[in-house]
């Protein structure tokens, strides 16, 4: 009988702009407080890129941390795939030129765009590229430079975001199943709700456009709050029936860093227990596609996943999309 293919986690890795811009700086830029966005949303500053940064810079930084505590070689990479709604280009995709900078030309790439959901929507793909028999190693990057796209005179919007990058790599295994389960949920029926209006076939960017700044991120706040509470929570919950477990079982939560009312707001109706749930969006902000993993590696950095750990991520975002993952850490 022919073995069944698994997935071992090898590493993560992050990195975040050096450039720090806090609460008190937007006091200059735009009406608002840090008590005002304190209080509504828990950020406190965020990352910005610098000038001569791409997301593709980002997403290197990340994917050398990661490579680097796997020990490997960029050479063994035989899939990239990063999840990103701010590439460098339309096209081409955001993974060539990461593949070009890694130098990891033995690698097939490409890019997803699941908005904040998408690492979880890439660590579903890798799983299936792995344990088809595809692939071996895969390099999963989430990546994103929403300062680029964010219009900062919008005090509603240009307090949420900022910029980072997190990467893990997944290898084929015949004794261990890493990825104990995953779910994705969509609803394309949302797409108004949270967008970037321009730039594409529907509203290619014109003289007109980029004076409506419709090339930057549009948001209906309420609306996204309510679908993404009810969506994030089920996620959680099926991830878990999935795999067979409760919350008993799940060490840390890394719920994505949105919005610390959502985050709280996801835990009570999930009924997850709140000291295990990791928080860093203070330092953040919403970070989409990176949130959820940039902060699985500061968690494993500080300590709070030890191996063996089972630990759940969770994400909601623009399509309307949402999922969760549950992943064992045994590194």
């Amino acid at each position: 009988m022919e073995n069944k293919i698994g997935v071992k986690i090898l590493s993560t890795g992050s990195y975040v702009p050096e450039r720090i811009l806090t609460n008190f700086d937007l006091e200059k830029m735009v009406e608002t407080s840090d008590e005002w966005i304190s209080t509504r949303t828990g950020i406190k500053e965020r990352r910005i890129i610098a000038k001569d940064q791409t997301t593709s810079d980002l997403a290197y930084n990340a994917s050398m941390k990661a490579i680097e505590k796997a020990k490997i070689s960029v050479d063994d990479i035989d899939l990239i795939i990063v999840a990103t709604i701010s590439p460098d280009a339309p096209m081409p995709s955001t993974a060539c030129y990461l593949q070009k900078k890694l130098k990891a030309f033995n690698a097939d790439v490409f890019d997803i765009s699941a908005a904040c959901s998408g690492f979880i929507y890439g660590t579903t793909i890798a799983k299936a590229f792995i344990t088809s028999g595809l692939y071996k190693k895969v390099l999963l990057v989430g990546v994103e430079a929403l300062s680029r796209v964010t219009d900062w005179t919008d005090r509603n919007t240009c307090v949420l975001f900022g910029d980072g990058a997190g990467a893990m790599i997944f290898e084929a295994s015949q004794e261990d199943n890493d990825i104990v389960s995953t779910y994705l949920g969509a609803d394309g029926t949302h797409t108004e709700l949270l967008n970037i209006p321009a730039g594409g076939s529907a509203m290619p960017t014109t003289k007109e456009t980029v004076e409506q700044k419709l090339n930057f991120v549009k948001m209906l706040g309420k609306e996204v709050f309510k679908v993404a509470v009810s969506k994030m929570a089920l996620a959680v919950n099926k991830a878990q029936e999935l795999a067979g477990l409760t919350d008993n079982d799940i060490n840390l939560y890394i719920p994505h860093q949105a919005n610390l009312r959502i985050i709280d707001a996801v835990a009570k109706k999930a009924g997850v227990t709140n000291e295990k749930v990791y928080i860093n969006v203070h330092k953040y902000g919403n970070m989409s596609a990176a949130t959820t993993i940039v902060a699985l590696d500061e968690a494993i950095q500080e300590g709070r996943v030890k191996k063996g750990d089972l630990v759940e991520l969770v994400a909601f975002g623009a399509g309307l999309t949402w999922g969760a993952c549950i992943l064992k850490i045994n590194f």
